[in-house]
């Protein structure tokens, strides 16, 4: 299971807040739901948003452990996975520059 997927979970179960009520914020079913806090399906940005805000949680926060599973995803089987992430923060930072 994913950190973003069991911070989900763990945010639902503490809040005692049925996978339904969040379903009905996404717009999405109880399957969905599911197998979102099994880590079997990513959230979209959009809905990563309107999370954050259901569960009225740093938006940042949800975000940074969101898109860091999608860049793990892709880089997991790299072996050159950290030299990738160090370009990747290098661009990121020139970009803020300009």
């Amino acid at each position: 299971m994913s950190q973003f997927s069991e911070h989900i979970r763990s945010l639902r179960e503490k809040r005692k807040i049925r996978q339904r009520e969040v379903a009905a914020c996404l717009k999405a079913d109880t399957a969905f739901v599911s197998k979102l806090e099994k880590g079997e399906r990513q959230a979209r940005r959009e809905q990563v948003l309107l999370l954050a805000e259901f569960f009225n949680v740093d938006k940042e926060e949800l975000l940074s452990l969101w898109l860091g599973e999608k860049v793990y995803d892709v880089l997991k089987n790299e072996d050159v996975a950290k030299k990738a992430l160090k370009v990747a923060e290098k661009n990121i930072d020139n970009n803020k520059k300009s």
